[in-house]
Parts: C-alpha cells; structure tokens; sequence
C-alpha cells in the first residue's frame, strides 16, 4: 500500500514505525529536514521537506497514485486542509 504520511514529530513517528514493518511505500512530508533525515536512516521510507497543504509539495510525495493519506502534523488546521486537498485535487480514497 503506499501512504503519505504528514508531520514528523512524535505521531507521525509513531505511525511511521508501526507501517514500515508491514512493508508499505511510506512517504513522510514535514517541514523539518533534520527530522527526515533522521526517519530515512531508521526506517525504509522516503522524506519530502514542504508544507503538507501545499498541492505540488503532495505531488512530489506521489500523492496521484497514493493509497492513504495520514495527517499528523501539529496543527489540526494543517491536517483538515491537507486532508482536503488530498481529496479534491488528488481524489486520495483513503484519508
């Protein structure tokens, strides 16, 4: 399954951990390139550095063939508009 995840704090590692061991294709989007890094050595998943509602910086995480989109940065305002825009623009069946 392949999944956007956003946010990189304590969550979205979380998340991270638990569906990497499923052998999912896991994308992580935070606006923090230290915290990518730091995901992309532990697990096997691939970091986007950007602002999640952003429609280009969700096109280059592969949002058009993405499965689950997991919302999971600081802000609830961030994770509805996200979520939104994962749906309208991208039709993400899964949010």
């Amino acid at each position: 399954m392949k999944i956007i995840i956003l946010g990189a704090g304590r969550v979205g590692y979380s998340v991270a951990d638990s569906l990497v061991s499923e052998q999912n294709d896991i994308t992580v989007i935070d606006t923090d390139a230290e915290r990518l890094r730091d995901l992309e050595a532990r697990f096997d998943l691939r970091g986007v550095v950007g602002n999640g509602i952003d429609p280009q910086v969700l096109a280059e995480a592969g949002a058009r063939d993405t499965d689950l989109l997991i919302a999971c940065a600081a802000q609830d305002e961030t994770n509805l508009v996200c979520c939104k825009v994962a749906q309208m623009v991208f039709n993400i069946p899964t949010r």
